[in-house]
């Protein structure tokens, strides 16, 4: 039986009695085992390659030796980006123990150079734009910002990707005339928001510009964003909330919250609310994107919330009611939710710290 499955067997049991909001040492222990466990799963595994020819017919992981698990390129990303974030926010714990091996194994060089390689044929250059490319810098810039000599080692291994990654940005952002609307991996909003968050804080003033120019052009005519459209079957990611997240990152808060009026003037009526998505069968990996949407619902709404004081609290309690509805579901989740839903959850948890602080 698959190591990850028997893995869920026995954590099927596991859930909250109370659910806890905070990313508190239990709770990172919890839904680290999910990544821990399924970065070396090798199987069941979605490429999305591009074949030239049939010396490329190679397994995941002499493909991409360091995120060839967790089913896709993205979601090991992601998994590896939740161990380093728990890692910087609990050091020198049991936990941070079991992390640092495996990140050892995985972060060298030469693993490094072969995820680069990966890149370089022409028709692999779009390989995971931009969502994975955003999931990247942020798993990067996760280790910049660490304090242990180990990771940022890591750091700088993995840098000539993320180069390579954000040299790809530069030059694919001012070709792109519209941007992408949807609610899944390609959504231009989720990309640009990770993106700028890498050039802000790294100090690439060039890329932070042109991810600036980009979202203005796409977005900053927007009105009447329809919210009450989403989500769409197979959503995690809200369109209307993404790009709201976004903006509220680029303008003023003067700026945003005029432009935010226009956009979801809903957001003001006396009752607005908005509902949780609803998952009927999590064994299905494009149903349970609704959990993902739960989650990230919430993060553009904590985000959101720090721009808007008036709304504040009933934009935070939207964001906390739609974690609740499926945050005792990610341990028990099927392997098409528990490969992914963790470093969503977490990352939700995370924005909710910022905006409650």
């Amino acid at each position: 039986m698959n190591k990850a499955l028997i893995f869920l067997f026995f954590t099927s049991t596991l859930s909250f009695a109370q659910n806890n909001l905070t990313l508190d040492y239990s709770t990172a222990e919890k839904f680290s085992a999910l990544p821990l466990e399924c970065i070396e799963v090798e199987y069941p595994n979605k490429l999305g390659q591009v074949l030239e020819n049939d010396n490329q017919l190679q397994s995941p992981k002499d493909l991409h030796p360091i995120f060839y698990g967790c089913f896709d390129w993205h979601s090991s990303v992601h998994g590896h980006w939740l161990l380093i974030s728990v890692l910087n926010k609990f050091p020198d714990t049991d936990l941070a123990k079991k992390i640092k091996p495996l990140m050892e194994k995985q972060f060298t060089v030469s693993n490094v150079q072969k995820e680069l390689l990966y890149f370089q044929p022409k028709l692999n250059k779009s390989f995971e734009r931009t969502y994975g490319w955003a999931w990247l810098l942020k798993l990067q810039l996760e280790m910049l910002l660490s304090k242990d000599d180990d990771v940022l080692r890591w750091a700088k291994n993995l840098q000539s990707l993320v180069d390579q990654i954000e040299a790809s940005y530069m030059e694919f952002l001012p070709k792109m005339v519209y941007p992408i609307r949807v609610g899944e991996h390609t959504n231009t909003a989720f990309g640009l928001s990770l993106a700028l968050d890498y050039s802000r804080i790294t100090g690439h003033k060039d890329f932070e510009k042109v991810i600036q120019t980009s979202a203005m052009n796409f977005y900053a005519e927007d009105k009447g964003c329809p919210i009450t459209w989403e989500p769409s079957g197979f959503d995690f990611i809200s369109p209307c909330l993404q790009e709201a997240e976004l903006m509220s990152k680029i303008m003023s808060e003067k700026d945003f919250q005029k432009w935010f009026k226009e956009f979801m003037p809903c957001v003001f009526e006396k009752n607005f609310d908005l509902s949780p998505g609803q998952v009927i069968d999590r064994t299905d990996g494009k149903l349970v994107h609704l959990d993902g949407l739960n989650f990230s619902r919430a993060w553009c709404l904590y985000g959101i919330a720090t721009k808007l004081p008036k709304q504040k609290e009933l934009l935070v309690g939207i964001g906390d009611k739609h974690i609740e509805a499926s945050m005792d579901e990610v341990v028990n989740s099927d392997y098409m939710g528990s490969h992914w839903l963790a470093s969503f959850l977490v990352y939700a948890l995370t924005e909710r710290e910022e905006v409650k602080n």
